[in-house]
């Protein structure tokens, strides 16, 4: 005789099973719309992809041909100095929040501030940078946009590297605390070598989160349809170029906003893949 199943248990299994299917269905949903996301990229973005497309400038309005080579080389220009900038910045501020940020006012807010900076909208930063920098020296710049972008990558830096930094064991710190060596040495010698491939994780994942922006550029480089790489005056860039292109009634256009959407992708899938593969560190014990 089949042995009667517990009522409470009974209950608790049918809520598992709920729970598992609307899970299922949560991401059947999300996967089913960046699947189709994708698809339409890589369908209409494939057929603007060519040489051209590197080789030549953005081309003038009803005109046939051109490329995008002075937005990819304005877009490289911006997002380097920005990485440049912010990389030494976001990772020293780590340091000093993993390091001396336990019981310390400066850091919390220090960390109050980051993390309203990681989720304040990209156009309140370009909005600032304009009214800071933009309208003080009359002129759109490449300069301007830079600092827009390391206002963006700073956050992720400081953050990433202090939670790195935070999982290295005590037993390794007090080691070499023990051989004598001072608390800068450790923290630069020892904990930041130990977690050095998640750190630069934090900042690939970085430079991939500031290679789509497009709000705070608007409002600091703007664009430049002739091939210039003068940071000092206003710069091509790819997220710009894309938005203008995608919304104009001319094919050629959106043919090649279709390309630069596509090349955006696979750049930022790049970096994401670069730094989840190449430079993953397992944490010593």
């Amino acid at each position: 005789m089949k042995q009667a199943i517990n009522p409470v248990y009974r209950k608790r299994l049918f809520a598992h099973r709920i729970g598992i299917a609307l899970s299922v269905g949560a991401m059947l949903v999300g996967l089913s719309a960046l699947i189709w996301i994708l698809a339409t990229l890589l369908i209409n973005g494939f057929h603007g992809l060519n040489l051209a497309l590197f080789t030549e400038t953005t081309p003038a309005p009803g005109s046939e041909g051109g490329g995008l080579a002075n937005a990819i080389v304005g877009s490289l220009l911006m997002v380097g100095l920005a990485t440049l900038v912010s990389t030494p910045i976001g990772i020293l501020a780590g340091i000093y929040l993993a390091e001396y940020g336990e019981d310390n006012k400066v850091a919390q807010l220090t960390r109050f501030v980051t993390d309203i900076m990681l989720s304040a909208p990209s156009i309140v930063i370009g909005l600032f940078v304009y009214a800071m920098y933009v309208a003080n020296v009359k002129h759109f710049s490449g300069y301007a946009g830079s600092i827009a972008l390391s206002l963006i990558a700073v956050p992720v830096v400081v953050r990433t590297t202090d939670n790195m930094l935070r999982l290295v064991p005590n037993s390794l710190l007090e080691a070499a605390f023990a051989l004598g060596a001072p608390r800068w040495k450790v923290a630069m010698m020892v904990r930041l070598r130990a977690v050095k491939a998640g750190v630069v994780t934090g900042v690939l994942l970085a430079v991939a989160r500031v290679s789509g922006e497009t709000a705070p550029l608007l409002f600091t480089a703007l664009n430049n349809q002739f091939f210039s790489a003068d940071m000092n005056k206003p710069l091509a860039n790819l997220p710009v170029v894309i938005y203008q292109f995608a919304m104009s009634p001319y094919d050629n256009w959106r043919a090649l906003a279709w390309g630069g959407a596509l090349l955006v992708t696979f750049s930022v899938l790049a970096l994401n893949v670069l730094s989840r593969t190449v430079f993953t560190q397992k944490i010593p014990n």
